[in-house]
């Protein structure tokens, strides 16, 4: 629950942001398994786009490394995910992270705590690698942490808070760039909300909010249980999905709608990241279609 505190600030009249849309400059989740469906969209999406290649428990870092060379190859900005939790030594770390940068120019890690319960290494969370002091040792420039507007499954929004300013403090006092990816979401008006709570907390970093990008409701519905996130039948129907039609596709049109139309400057810089549950093909897709169709005038 919001505060008068928290959000005094930002209840003033806000400026309205300044003409674009805001898919302009959106970033793409992209496993080792999608390189192929990445390479033939590639031409349709804009060249320097950051491409987030998540960490996926059954591969090993040869494999990891390859996908992060095929989106440099691409013209794209790879950004390795790394699972604090999964990670058996700092050697290893130090060793994926030096040959991410030779080999593949890699610039910007996407860090999390991961899912396994127990630690495999010595790293129990996304804080203890920014505290090794590895990336910015290997002329790291960005490094991304997570966002949850709709929660997280194991902290207090309270903890939430506390431990995304300890984390964005520690990234750019070793000199680097702290960039905010938050899960996806259904409900706009949650998002602008913790949006308004980030920023009076004076945490002005930016933010990369995430999107389902156009899927089967069923298969939305498979990846929010998975990922923690809420998908009763009020959030969905927030996001545009009407109960008696839980067997079609649905896209982001509404979410996107409603979080354009709340966004002021006081959100601070803030675009999209999309996670591609039906497919790259397709949200590519729904980006154009979604352009063409918000475009004003000529």
């Amino acid at each position: 629950m919001r505060s008068e505190a928290m959000v005094g600030p930002l209840m003033h009249p806000a400026q309205p942001r300044p003409a674009g849309n805001i898919t302009d400059a959106y970033s793409l989740e992209a496993s080792t398994k999608d390189i192929a469906a990445l390479s033939a969209a590639a031409p349709r999406i804009l060249p320097g786009s950051t491409i987030a290649i998540p960490y996926l428990a059954r591969e090993n870092d040869d494999v990891r490394l390859a996908a992060a060379h095929a989106v440099r190859r691409l013209g794209f900005e790879p950004m390795p995910h790394l699972s604090a939790r999964r990670i058996v030594s700092l050697a290893g770390l130090e060793s994926f992270i030096q040959r991410a940068v030779a080999e593949a120019g890699v610039e910007r890690c996407f860090i999390i705590a991961g899912d396994p319960s127990t630690p495999m290494g010595p790293f129990s969370d996304s804080a203890s690698l920014i505290d090794t002091g590895v990336f910015e040792r290997a002329g790291m420039k960005v490094i991304g942490v997570g966002g949850h507007p709709e929660g997280h499954p194991v902290m207090s929004m309270a903890e939430q808070w506390e431990v995304l300013e300890r984390k964005c403090r520690s990234i750019s006092e070793r000199g680097m760039a702290p960039l905010i990816v938050t899960q996806f979401a259904f409900d706009a008006d949650i998002v602008l909300t913790w949006l308004e709570a980030l920023r009076a907390r004076g945490i002005n970093h930016p933010v990369r909010v995430g999107v389902p990008g156009p899927a089967s409701i069923a298969v939305l519905a498979r990846y929010a249980a998975m990922c923690g996130v809420g998908a009763c039948a009020s959030m969905l129907s927030k996001y545009g999905v009407s109960i008696g039609k839980l067997f079609g596709t649905a896209g982001p049109d509404v979410f996107v709608d409603r979080l354009t139309a709340g966004l002021t400057e006081a959100h601070g810089k803030v675009s999209l990241h999309f996670f591609p549950f039906g497919g790259i093909a397709q949200s590519v897709k729904w980006v154009e279609q979604y352009r063409s169709s918000t475009a004003p005038p000529p």
